[in-house]
């Protein structure tokens, strides 16, 4: 995997803390997708997460801990997504890019959720139907999408520098360095606040 902006996320990161590598979670909940996630985000996530990002997104694990779940995430979600009735108009219907007919959620076809924000936003990971390149898709929070032609982890690195990557105005921006806070994997885990390193170091 050569991805230049993981390299750069991961330094407005800093130091892994909650390393929680696990092959098999992944093969299981790339099984019941029936398709691979991207590198770059199973690299984030295995690095980082359970964890909240700058008080505000939040990257779940697929097996470090019940409470902060992906793949129940991903699989709740989906279901959720997949009752809501799609017909008529949609801003920014990401079905006009991937080539599709109809909404589809967890399918390699569609689109994935792999994060969320509290203040509403849901992100997906797509691939472009015709050269597979990777794609974000973000549902701002009041049913409008908007599509960004990168990586995971570019997006996650621009959002983090303050670029509007939920649509217009809609950047979400900490001076200083990044916030981090762990997502306690039980009820008695208390919560753990840091930084990442300073900005251009």
């Amino acid at each position: 995997m050569n991805d230049a902006y993981l390299v750069r996320v991961m330094s407005l990161l800093g130091d892994v803390r909650n390393s929680h590598s696990d092959p098999e979670a992944w093969r299981q909940i790339e099984g019941e997708l029936g398709f691979g996630l991207p590198g770059d985000f199973k690299a984030l996530v295995d690095a980082y997460s359970p964890i909240k990002l700058n008080q505000h997104i939040y990257l779940q694990h697929p097996g470090a801990t019940p409470r902060w779940n992906l793949g129940e995430y991903i699989r709740d979600t989906c279901q959720a997504w997949s009752a809501v009735s799609w017909d008529g108009d949609i801003d920014g219907d990401p079905r006009t890019v991937l080539e599709l007919s109809e909404m589809e959620f967890g399918t390699a076809r569609g689109l994935t959720p792999v994060a969320s924000a509290d203040s509403g936003q849901v992100v997906f990971l797509a691939r472009h139907p015709r050269d597979l390149s990777p794609l974000v898709v973000v549902d701002d929070g009041d049913g409008e999408f908007f599509t960004y032609a990168m990586s995971f982890s570019e997006w996650l690195y621009r959002y983090l520098i303050g670029e509007d990557m939920s649509g217009p105005n809609s950047s979400y921006f900490y001076p200083g360095p990044v916030q981090l806070e762990s997502l306690p994997m039980s009820p008695d885990d208390a919560v753990v606040q840091w930084r990442g390193p300073a900005r251009g170091m």
